[in-house]
């Protein structure tokens, strides 16, 4: 981290400390939030995690999941408004562009310049926004990094089931069960050592995994029979989900969750695509995947508006169809095919 001295001086007396994961968090952005917050809490601070939108609800689990704030709920934005408003210092995680957490964006770049603001991220195309960060694209989940920050403030003693939890959720997740190319032998040794903390592995991968309803079980059964999609020329796959399939089968926050996996698992499909249409302004959104050296970053940041990193990107186009946001996929696609034949 850069000027690491300077931020431990700054939280050597106890500070007023807002955290925000980015919309709609998945389990790197709320394990590393609360991970977090219940870590500077040992130290004297006083925390509140601010999330742009709601989350799916086999995260709830987490510990300091009850005082969180849901920037979109109505009969809570006052209160987070408030918050930032009171706040002395802001940590930003698992985003690196303010745009990731809409609303609260704008409000959050008022204090740029007038109140130190701390990143810790692994996403490319960060923006220039921190006075302190710890951003590394190579790390394998965010919360490693947050492993990494309490590790370099000499906290480990710190880290109890509660946070243990909270940070391998996100690991595992992010790595997809420690799957992906991205978990290096660091991350496995961070992983045995919260092992070592005392925590079940086997239970937080079940109330992540195993944890689903009913209506998202019969919906994957659709997913899966219905609506997936391939392009076997341009060895891809997609999924659209409209409207109608989410009313259908009362789609929640978080049951789309991994559904594009399935369609990269197929032999020979090299990219896949998750396409969502939204009943707001976002439009369609999107989940890319892909494996090798296809590079879904790169995609999502020339025709979707999105970033991630360079096997798992997302994006958004806000004024367009399923239908035309498909024929941009296929039309990316095309061109990826032309690069490497050339």
């Amino acid at each position: 981290m850069n000027n690491f001295k300077a931020l431990q001086d700054i939280l050597l007396t106890p500070k007023k400390v807002v955290i925000f994961p980015h919309i709609k968090p998945d389990a790197d952005a709320l394990g590393s939030c609360l991970a977090l917050s219940s870590y500077l809490q040992k130290s004297g601070h006083t925390t509140t995690v601010i999330s742009p939108t709601d989350y799916p609800s086999f995260l709830f689990w987490m510990k300091g999941n009850d005082d969180v704030l849901i920037y979109t709920h109505k009969d809570q934005r006052e209160k987070a408004e408030e918050k930032l408003e009171e706040a002395d210092i802001y940590f930003c995680l698992d985003f690196s562009a303010l745009s990731r957490i809409d609303g609260l964006g704008h409000l959050l770049s008022t204090k740029v310049g007038q109140k130190p603001i701390v990143l810790i991220d692994h996403h490319r195309g960060k923006e220039d926004f921190a006075d302190f960060e710890l951003w590394d694209i190579n790390a394998a989940a965010t919360a490693q990094l947050i492993y990494e920050f309490i590790e370099m403030d000499n906290g480990l003693e710190k880290i109890d089931e509660d946070i243990a939890k909270c940070i391998y959720a996100g690991i595992m997740t992010d790595t997809g069960s420690f799957k992906f190319p991205s978990t290096s032998s660091r991350t496995l040794r961070i992983a045995a050592n919260l092992k070592e903390v005392g925590i079940d592995t086997s239970l937080i991968h079940n109330l992540v995994y195993d944890n689903n309803t009913e209506s998202r079980l019969r919906f994957l059964g659709y997913a899966l029979q219905e609506n997936l999609t391939f392009i076997p020329e341009l060895k891809a796959g997609y999924f659209c989900i409209s409207m109608e399939v989410r009313d259908r089968f009362n789609i929640q926050t978080g049951d789309t969750e991994g559904l594009v996996n399935y369609a990269l698992s197929v032999a020979g499909i090299q990219v896949a695509a998750l396409f969502k249409e939204s009943d707001d302004s976002e439009g369609i959104k999107l989940s890319l995947r892909s494996v090798g050296d296809v590079s879904v970053a790169d995609m999502a940041s020339k025709y979707f508006n999105g970033g991630g990193h360079k096997n798992a990107a997302g994006g958004r186009l806000p004024h367009s169809t399923l239908e035309e946001a498909v024929d941009i996929f296929k039309k990316a696609l095309q061109e990826i095919q032309q690069t490497v034949s050339e």
